[in-house]
């Protein structure tokens, strides 16, 4: 998670940068997957104010509270987000609408969604493993497809994560 702490009108020193930081650590307890998370603390005429701003997901929370003293303002601007927070996590682990099904048992009833942005007709030239892997890397893509001269069979060359190369070949079964 990314913490973004602003100041306006008062100084942070390191023990309140500590206590938000901790504050906000404990969210993670609750939802895992918060982006970034932003604290504005500002003071006005005595009264001192915190804004929480955390983004999770497709969801963006705000909370904000004010009190006469710093750490009280944090500490109820930090309880209101952690609400909604939990509000959240219980959005999203009830499945309403799935009465009587598992999420897994639904996906394995109807099978993966596949969705396809791209579909495009590729023509496919003889040549050996070599010049397919410069094809691909002349044309920026992780993998190729091609015929291999030889062979005369499709095959599929692609680049690993360790800078390697990989090569499926076909095979009946």
């Amino acid at each position: 998670m990314k913490i973004h702490l602003v100041a306006r009108k008062i100084k942070l020193n390191q023990p309140i940068k500590d206590f938000i930081e901790a504050r906000l650590t404990k969210l993670t307890e609750f939802v895992d997957n918060i982006v970034w998370a932003q604290v504005i603390v500002s003071v006005e005429k005595k009264i001192y104010s915190a804004e929480v701003i955390a983004h999770a997901g497709h969801q963006t929370m705000k909370a904000a509270a004010e009190s006469d003293e710093l750490y009280p303002a944090i500490d109820k601007a930090m309880t209101k987000m952690e609400s909604q927070v939990k509000k959240y996590k219980e959005k999203f682990s009830e499945h309403r609408g799935l009465s009587g099904f598992e999420m897994s048992e639904f996906s394995t009833l109807m099978g993966p969604q596949a969705v396809f942005s791209v579909v495009k007709d590729v023509p496919i030239k003889p040549m050996n493993r070599e010049e397919a892997v410069k094809e691909m890397e002349k044309m920026g893509y992780n993998f190729w497809m091609f015929l291999e001269k030889d062979a005369k069979q499709v095959q599929v060359v692609f680049k690993r994560l360790d800078s390697t190369y990989g090569l499926l070949l076909p095979v009946k079964k």
